[in-house]
């Protein structure tokens, strides 16, 4: 819900800086800058998941855009060539307003036209409408330009040959090559094959990051429309056949409910562009639910939607697709390990997060504050009671359990928490031996594992259960106390303690079930807040600390080092927001600090974002914002706390769904958020 951009008097460096979002519900994506200048190889009009979520191309990469009026030639699009901007179209960019579809209007001497994108919910399709708005009549011509690449490749001009067909004088087909894929257009103006070349566009954002920024683009030739006022025409571009009457009528439905509060439309609005489906296990079965990670470049990937879980799918009202996720991993359980990345080209999942088995834990607690399926809890908690006795026993990743009931996890070269920067074989932050984090949600996990196991009748195992967690207990508050620093230590190994002071010792006191004892809580709180707290995120290390880093700039060397030695990130806050609320209980006053404490994040969807959260910002002020544009967990972390910390919509755990709707019926997020009393 975020309100319309007024260019005019704009920098253009800054609507450079301004990136919008679109997605179509199975993991592909449109993405550009406001002017539509393509910084980052991962920009594109239609960026299309061919083996839903992944396996994901960037087939339209832009269009060019000219209009005649009274004689006269103006360049709308705008691109960025060795040492000069050309053309310069946002010249004419009067406003721009994000969204579901995104619109543009631009204005020149004696016309006005309006620019429409759509994705097609569940297809990997794209629609442009253009719409006159003034009086009279002009010609307008696009000239689409296709990569047609996987999203971390670049294109290049080549001697194959690459061709276009007519199916019919409206509907096209670009045969496959042994490079690229088939792609189809479609329009209701008249189309003219020039195939040509268009070489060195350059990404500047990826020359920044220290990535290769140069690409060749392919145009199978032109389309010539004629406008009057108010007509609408169209042009459609998809990795398959297209029927542009049916698409063209289609659209977005309105939102069915009443907006009571701005802030939680908009979160709500992010997070739905997170929560994707893929195919069933076998033709014709019900679609699978997942969560992108983050856009443009992060697949699907269980730890940042274990961790937003309740924010991305219950504040929403998602229950069918949360109970989708749930059992779609349950299924996918290793030796007590859960898949913690699923690779871009649809191979095998990648099994590398000592904690993902138990965040997984976590969500299933909070789907069960949400919902009243006691059924689907009963079979999660067999999977946890499985991965539990996995850890007792040991299993990969050097996950074990010592005598003292605490847990480890020693992958030579490996990072296994969510602080897995590396270069090469250098890993960057190397946690080897007993995360506090990971000790923390492993005394939580046993716990919820307890807790279910006396709701579900299984009283014996429950009273194993809680004597485990009793033993973790203790042991965590003898060896993790730092009683000079008056917080927890990072890790602690068999030689010794790591005293960094980083913002993973919050879930010790966080999660549903603390592991730190109570009268410890208020210190580990002041001493986060005194040198970890910023305005849009906690720093993932102290400024005290030599290795702090507090730009996250430059190379890739560079950016990693800072990755999480220095870097703010927004989830982190709803972490600090639960732990405050447990040190100084909830009253009106702590609902006012809440507020207070996550609005910059929120203002910036509102704002800068373009209805979206960025993954991380500088632990140094300004706080320039970095990594990737869209953050699931960002997003999932910050509408949980305005939800249930600041508006107060608390679980009302109703009856689950029997079945996974399939993502094209889904109705709108902030359409299921109840009217709060």
């Amino acid at each position: 819900m975020t309100t319309g951009l007024c260019v005019g008097g704009m920098e253009f460096g800054a609507l450079l800086g301004r990136e919008w979002l679109a997605v179509n519900g199975i993991g592909g994506y449109a993405c550009s800058t406001v002017p539509g200048l393509d910084t980052r190889k991962y920009h594109g009009l239609l960026v299309a998941a061919m083996a839903p979520p992944v396996r994901r191309m960037v087939l339209l990469s832009r269009v060019e855009e000219t209009l005649w009026c009274d004689g006269q030639r103006f360049a709308l699009d705008c691109n960025e060539y060795p040492g000069v901007i050309y053309p310069q179209g946002h010249r004419h960019l009067e406003e721009f307003q994000p969204g579901e579809t995104p619109r543009w209007i631009y204005r020149g001497d004696g016309w006005q036209l309006q620019k429409e994108l759509r994705l097609v919910p569940g297809q990997n399709t794209v629609v442009l409408t253009y719409t006159l708005l003034s009086r009279g009549a002009v010609d307008l011509q696009i000239r689409p330009l296709l990569a047609m690449r996987p999203i971390h490749d670049l294109s290049y001009q080549w001697n194959g040959r690459l061709l276009v067909e007519d199916r019919n004088k409206h509907h096209h087909r670009i045969p496959a090559t042994v490079r690229t894929p088939e792609v189809f257009f479609a329009h209701d103006g008249r189309f003219t094959a020039a195939p040509n070349w268009y070489l060195n566009q350059i990404y500047r954002r990826e020359q920044e990051r220290g990535y290769g920024g140069l690409e060749d683009l392919w145009t199978p030739g032109t389309v010539r429309f004629h406008l009057t006022r108010t007509k609408a025409v169209h042009f459609a571009c998809s990795a398959d056949p297209i029927e542009l009457k049916t698409i063209a009528k289609a659209t977005p439905k309105p939102p069915t409910h009443v907006p009571v509060d701005r802030k939680l439309d908009a979160l709500a609005e992010a997070a739905g562009q997170f929560v994707v489906s893929g195919p069933g296990e076998s033709p014709g079965a019900m679609r699978t639910s997942a969560c992108m990670a983050g856009y443009p470049w992060f697949g699907p990937a269980s730890r940042p939607g274990l961790i937003g879980f309740a924010g991305l799918f219950l504040v929403t009202g998602r229950f069918a697709q949360a109970k989708s996720m749930l059992l779609s991993l349950a299924g996918q359980v290793r030796s007590g390990l859960m898949p913690s990345h699923f690779p871009e080209d649809g191979s095998e999942p990648l099994y590398q997060g000592a904690d993902i088995s138990l965040w997984f834990a976590n969500a299933v607690w909070d789907y069960l504050r949400y919902s009243a399926d006691e059924e689907t809890g009963r079979r999660l908690l067999d999977v946890l009671l499985s991965v539990i006795e996995s850890y007792r026993r040991g299993t990969e990743l050097g996950i074990s359990i010592g005598p003292d009931g605490l847990i480890a996890s020693r992958a030579p070269g490996m990072p296994t928490s969510w602080m897995d920067a590396k270069v090469g074989d250098w890993v960057i932050t190397p946690r080897v031996g007993r995360p506090v984090e990971l000790n923390a949600l492993w005394y939580n996990a046993v716990r919820i594992a307890a807790e279910l196991c006396e709701r579900f009748g299984r009283v014996d195992r429950a009273r194993i259960l809680n004597d485990l967690a009793a033993s973790a207990r203790q042991s965590f508050n003898q060896r993790f106390w730092n009683k000079s620093a008056g917080c927890c230590y990072d890790v602690i190994d068999d030689h010794g303690q790591d005293p960094s002071v980083r913002p993973n010792q919050l879930l010790a006191i966080s999660l549903p079930f603390a592991v730190l004892d109570d009268e410890r809580h208020a210190a580990v709180l002041e001493k986060v807040q005194g040198e970890l707290l910023t305005p849009f995120g906690l720093r993932t290390l102290s400024p005290s600390d030599p290795c702090y880093q507090g730009r996250y700039t430059g190379g890739i060397v560079s950016r990693d080092r800072a990755y999480h030695n220095g870097s703010a990130f927004p989830w982190l806050l709803g972490e600090y927001a639960a732990a405050f609320l447990k040190v100084c209980g909830r009253n009106e006053s702590t609902r006012t600090e809440v507020e207070r404490l996550i609005r910059p994040c929120i203002d910036h969807v509102l704002g800068e974002g373009l209805g979206q959260l960025r993954e991380l910002f500088d632990g140094d002020a300004p706080h320039a914002s970095g990594g990737a544009l869209a953050s699931a967990v960002s997003v999932g972390q910050i509408l949980r706390a305005y939800a249930e910390y600041v508006v107060g919509l608390l679980p009302t755990a109703p009856a689950a769904p029997a079945a996974t709707p399939t993502v094209d019926i889904l109705p709108p997020a902030a359409a299921r958020i109840p009217n709060p009393a």
